[in-house]
Order: C-alpha cells, then structure tokens, then sequence
C-alpha cells in the first residue's frame, strides 16, 4: 500500500511539474538531488535508582528534490522510524510527496506537505536530531499531512499562511470525513525578530482547536525562542485543554555551540477526576548540551535530558551523545 502510494505521488509530481514548467523561461535548466539525514544516538538513562544503556536510531530520511522549473519544485521523503504501534520497531512511510510553486511572494503546495505550525519554532532550536520541538512531541499536531497550502508575502514585514489538511498526520491518511483548517500570520518588524501567531480547527462537535504563540531572535552568535501553546479538547474530546510553554536558547563560541532548552506541560482537572486528565503525560523537560561540527555533514553533540513528571513518579536523567548525519 505505502509503495502504491509512493509511485503514485511520483507520477503526480512529474506530470504536475511538466505541466507548470511550459510557463517558464526557456533557458531554465532542470535540476535535482537526492538527500540522506540520520538521527542517532547512545544514552544512558536513570530512573529510581535503576539505569537503562542503549544505542538508539530515532529517524532515517531518504528522499529527493527536484527544481522542475524557475518556479515549480517537487519533494519526497520517504521516513524510517519507530511508527510506535504494534510490534514493529522500525517501518518506512511517505513524509513528504508535493508539487510548489513560488513566485512573486506566494507559495503553494499540494500533495503530501511539511505543515507550518512549527516550522519557525524548530528552525530555531535547531535540535531535531536532539529532541523534537514542544507541539511535535506532544502531538498538538502532526508535522506533516496530506492537504494543501498557501502562504503570501503581504509585506517584507509580514506573511499570512493558511491550509486546509486531513488532520490525521502521514502516519494515518484518513480516519474520518473532518478536515483541519489552519490559519497564521508571521510578523518579522526587526532584522532577526520573528513573531508568530496561529489558529487551527478539527472537527465540529467538540472541535480540536489549537492557538499558538511564538516569538523568536537570532542574531550573529545568539538565539533565543519562546512559545506558548494551548490546545483545547484534545483528541476532540470535550474539556481535554491542555497548555505548555517552550524556552530554548543558543550562543556559538567560535566552533562550537552551547544551547539549552525548558518545556512545561499541564492540563487541568476535570470535575469528575482529582488529578488532571493528563497527569501521566503532563511534565517538565531540561535539555543542555554542547555541539560540535567536526566535518561538513556531520553534528555531534554531547547533552544531558532530564524529565520531571508532574506525577511525581521518578526524575528521568539522561547522557547523551547525539549525532546528526547528512548528505
């Protein structure tokens, strides 16, 4: 089935990009590459007294990207990781599968899309291979979808963006007839200012929503984040709110760089219940770490993770030596 899918998007975006290309100057030469980012890592973690050593593979990418004309582009991206069900450990599934187009300020994509209600947030924090960013890892939303997308330059100051999308992620194509609307607007009034704000909707009865806060800095050696996050009837569930924020910060010194990194997410308590409805899950995570870029490709960086559960059920500290490997 995945493999179906696969070719299918292939010849989408082949045919799509043909079609677009004839608009184009006529001596625009079409070009592509492949692409390879490995995320890995060995830990050591401690937990109530009890210590867990491992070598870990979180995710391998593997795809291509194709320039079809001075406008129209395609990706594919096929993802390895743990699809976190069932017995197997690992699996590949279709991240990535659109046609774009850009010009003049606007951008459009339709197919399978990288969707936008994180993607200034984990540029900034530049640590995927690390630990994902706060809305990924708790599943405010997945990071990509079957759907499409418009984004337009109203001003060199300011950006409006809104997509309409299956609302199920990559991992589950469709599930139901609802569909998830979102819409943002991305301030930029300083050299190395962001600010962002954005809204989605799933669903009528009980309607997921999701508002999001960001505001961002980076200048020279320095970068700081912060973003607030609130969702409300998670899972469209009705009374399932739950609210985080997420500090991160960096500073490179001459080659290396030194970051760190607060999250904290609570949910309340329902009236039927004495603990919050997402106690298990609700926490603090602290993440410190130095990285180095020894060659071209190729991140390593030693780091301690720890997690404090809001239920009190044993800090978790973590060493780490992550890499990030690409080509």
């Amino acid at each position: 089935m995945r493999l179906r899918i696969y070719l299918i998007a292939l010849t989408f975006i082949l045919s799509a990009g043909n079609a677009f290309a004839q608009d184009d100057a006529a001596d625009f030469k079409a070009s592509g590459k492949a692409f390879m980012k490995v995320y890995t890592n060995y830990h050591s973690t401690w937990t109530n007294g009890e210590a867990n050593k491992v070598f870990e593979i979180q995710r391998a990418y593997f795809g291509y990207q194709y320039q079809l004309s001075e406008y129209v582009s395609g990706r594919l991206t096929l993802d390895v990781g743990d699809p976190n069900f069932g017995e197997l450990e690992m699996t590949a599934y279709l991240k990535h599968a659109y046609i774009q187009y850009k010009k003049n300020g606007l951008t459009a994509q339709i197919g399978m899309i990288g969707l936008q209600q994180y993607k200034l947030q984990e540029d900034l924090w530049g640590g995927r291979y690390l630990y994902k960013s706060f809305m990924d890892e708790h599943k405010f939303g997945p990071s990509a979808d079957l759907g499409a997308f418009l984004a337009y330059d109203i001003h060199k100051m300011l950006s409006v963006d809104f997509t309409i999308a299956n609302g199920e992620g990559d991992k589950k194509l469709e599930s139901d007839t609802a569909l998830k609307y979102s819409v943002g607007a991305t301030l930029m009034p300083l050299k190395g200012l962001d600010l962002r704000a954005s809204y989605d909707r799933m669903g009528k009865d009980s309607a997921q929503q999701t508002l999001a806060f960001y505001a961002g800095y980076s200048q020279g050696k320095v970068a700081v984040g912060a973003e607030y996050n609130h969702q409300f009837n998670t899972n469209r569930i009705n009374g399932h709110d739950r609210s985080g924020v997420s500090l991160y910060g960096s500073y490179v010194l001459k080659k290396i760089r030194l970051f760190g990194r607060y999250d904290m997410l609570a949910s309340p308590t329902l009236s039927t219940d004495t603990d919050p409805w997402n106690y298990a899950k609700d926490g603090q995570l602290v993440i410190a770490g130095v990285e180095f870029r020894p060659l071209k490709g190729l991140i390593v960086t030693p780091n301690y993770q720890a997690w404090i559960p809001a239920n009190k059920s044993g800090v978790a500290h973590s060493a780490y030596l992550s890499l990030e490997i690409k080509l």
